[in-house]
């Protein structure tokens, strides 16, 4: 298992605040039992940080007298680039953890010159965003870093899972990849697809694989949203080419392959209210293969809005 990094740092940055802290004090601050505390401590020594020991009833930890770590040194382009980065990552729902930006957003401006931090202030006091931000749950930073690890070392995982049910298992899965869509983070592999905040923990074996990772690995994530086990398996006949289809279809949504003439759109579908008003969208003569009960529901639509046109 890799070391919780994000906890590493924050223990670096109370020691930076002087003086000795208290094992307990520190354990509290960030959440964990003292014994991780002093792991996190022999951690930074192996990193060649100057981390002393005090012993006794007061004991704790402090820094060598001095110490102080180099300064973040970024040009006027680096930093709005940074800071873009962090609220972009955030309103997508792709940062690991709710509060990851804000924070890192706070030690950025605190470390750079004032003029720079001042005028990058102005840009997140006056910067606005058309779309809303999207409210994802939060997804683990540890369970991230290490499915990203196994893919580059071709190494097998351990999790823990709760699928859209409830349901919990432990799996043990080849990651070929973490691929965003659409407010998540996804894991490809060669058989299915695993939201990954839905991966409750994340643990790499020894065991590698040799299985080759796809080539377009977020075409395969579409690919396996679209064709998802939900309710109702729905095929559609359009006339028209693959590419002016694909475009007037919600990224992600269906499987569109070519005809001779037309072109095939399938997917799957909880519920069947919504599927007639995307049809019509599509401004595109169309054939239902299934189920059957779409056309009905199709032909009510069409009925109102012919009464709506009239009216």
């Amino acid at each position: 298992m890799t070391r919780p990094t994000s906890r590493v740092l924050a223990l670096l940055e109370l020691l930076q605040g002087g003086g000795t802290r208290r094992v307990g004090d520190l354990a509290e601050r960030l959440g964990v039992d003292e014994r991780t505390v002093r792991r996190y401590a022999e951690h930074l020594v192996e990193l060649d940080i100057p981390v002393r020991s005090v012993r006794g009833r007061y004991g704790g930890y402090h820094l060598a007298p001095g110490y102080r770590m180099p300064p973040l040194m970024l040009t006027d382009d680096e930093a709005v680039a940074v800071a873009i980065g962090l609220v972009v990552g955030r309103r997508a729902g792709l940062v690991p953890e709710s509060h990851a930006s804000e924070s890192a957003l706070a030690k950025l401006r605190r470390v750079l010159p004032t003029r720079l931090a001042d005028r990058l202030g102005a840009l997140l006091a006056t910067s606005s965003f058309t779309a809303p931000p999207r409210s994802t749950v939060p997804t683990d930073s540890e369970v991230l870093l290490t499915i990203a690890e196994a893919a580059r070392d071709r190494r097998l995982v351990e999790i823990g899972y709760r699928d859209r049910d409830g349901r919990r298992s432990t799996r043990t899965i080849a990651p070929d990849g973490v691929v965003g869509h659409s407010g998540h983070w996804y894991v490809a592999t060669a058989d299915r697809t695993f939201r990954l905040d839905r991966i409750t923990s994340a643990s790499l074996l020894t065991a590698t694989t040799e299985h080759a990772p796809s080539n377009d690995l977020p075409g395969a994530v579409l690919e396996s949203l679209a064709t998802a086990p939900w309710t109702h398996k729905i095929s559609v006949r359009v006339e028209g080419s693959v590419d002016d289809v694909q475009r007037r279809l919600p990224l992600g949504l269906a499987l569109v392959t070519p005809l001779e003439t037309e072109v095939r759109v399938q997917f799957r579908a909880e519920r069947l209210d919504w599927v007639p008003a995307l049809l019509a969208g599509l401004d595109r003569p169309f054939v239902i293969e299934e189920p059957p009960e779409l056309r009905q529901r199709v032909a009510k639509l069409g009925a109102r809005l012919a009464e709506w046109a009239d009216g």
